[in-house]
This record gives structure tokens, sequence and C-alpha cells, in this order.
């Protein structure tokens, strides 16, 4: 489990058909084999590690379904190490499972922050809500406003330093994770759901 906050770009070293080595010495400061890293949000096991980097093996259903097949080194991804258990939820429960890609489709700039607008498949679009929880690239943001199709974020300059959404143009490709509470609260209003009651979120664990 993940909060969305990067903690570090990394940068790619090599890439293999099956294999990303990620240059990140704050990251790999520390790693374990089997430990886990999200790599632009895509939650992966560490598989050999040194003081400056580290490699993680790519599933090819991962490959086909994240940004992570367009890799290529010199490209810089953002990194996160798995919560620990009572450390601090700066951002929102993020699993590291891809829903799907977006694409960059509008950038513009307001009052100092700059709105990012990302065309989504309706797969997504349904889970999407304004003021709700996003996941880009592993980068926990809140929805401003949305359309059938589409949804825009507002970066902070914080944000943009820290973190490759500031470099996405027009037509980037991004990986994307939706609230995973909003998935719950879903499943749990469908028909043959015993639907939502206060001893239903207790059991899941909301309360």
């Amino acid at each position: 489990m993940f909060t969305g906050i990067t903690t570090e770009i990394g940068s790619i070293i090599a890439t293999a058909s099956s294999r990303l080595t990620v240059g990140a010495p704050q990251t790999a400061r520390g790693l374990a084999v089997g430990a886990s890293v999200a790599v632009n949000g895509v939650c992966l096991t560490v598989t050999e590690f040194d003081n400056a980097s580290f490699k993680v093996d790519i599933m090819p259903e991962t490959l086909g379904r994240t940004n992570l097949g367009q890799l290529r080194a010199g490209d810089r991804v953002n990194l996160e190490r798995a919560l620990v258990l009572g450390g601090e939820l700066g951002g929102h429960l993020v699993q590291g499972h891809i829903d799907d890609v977006g694409r960059v489709v509008s950038v513009t700039e307001v009052a100092g922050a700059r709105l990012v607008g990302f065309e989504a498949p309706p797969e997504v679009m349904r889970y999407i809500v304004t003021k709700g929880f996003v996941a880009i690239d592993g980068i926990s943001l809140t929805v401003v406003d949305r359309d059938d199709k589409s949804f825009r974020v507002s970066v902070v300059e914080h944000t943009r330093q820290h973190t490759t959404i500031g470099e996405r143009r027009v037509g980037a490709v991004v990986n994307l994770e939706v609230d995973i509470i909003a998935k719950y609260v879903e499943r749990m209003m469908r028909p043959e759901s015993s639907g939502l009651s206060v001893e239903t979120l207790r059991e899941h664990g909301f309360l």
C-alpha cells in the first residue's frame, strides 16, 4: 500500500523485455529483496539492488496496461516506498494496481497553478468525482472538475518540482488508479450486495 506522495524521482538506467533498472540513491538505501516500490504508480517487487539503484521484474500484462513499456534509458519516473504501518498518510490510499492509462489533453496555467486535463476510458471515469482522489503516475491528486470523457487536476509548484507531472505535455500517456474506496462503495451498492450499512463499513475496516 502507498500514499501517492512521491519520495524521489528516479532515472531509468536500463530496460529489458521484462526488467527495469532504476537509478535512485534515496529509494535504494535500506531496500531489501522482495520489497515493494511504486514506479510511476505501479507496485513492483525489488529483485536486486545496490547503494544507488534497484531492479524490478515486470509481467507482460503490466507492460500492456501501463506506460512502463514505453520507458527508455534516461527517462524519469516517480518513486515511492511502501507505506509503513502507522506512518503518515499524506495523500490517499494507493494500491499500486493501475486501472488503465489516460492521456494528457490540456495544460493551462491559472493563478500560479497548472491545470492538467486527462482523457480517460469509461471504466475509469465512472469512479472520477469532483474533489475526489486519483493517482496519476503514482501521484495523489485532487480532481478539480470532470465531464463524461475527461477530468482536470490542479498541480501546485511543489508537486511540479518533486514529481514528473510538470514534464507531461499534451499527448503524454499516464498511469491512472482510482480511489479504492469508490470501488468498494460501488460494489456494496449493487443489487446483489447486502447494501451499505454501518455494519458493512465496519466489516471492511472503514470504521
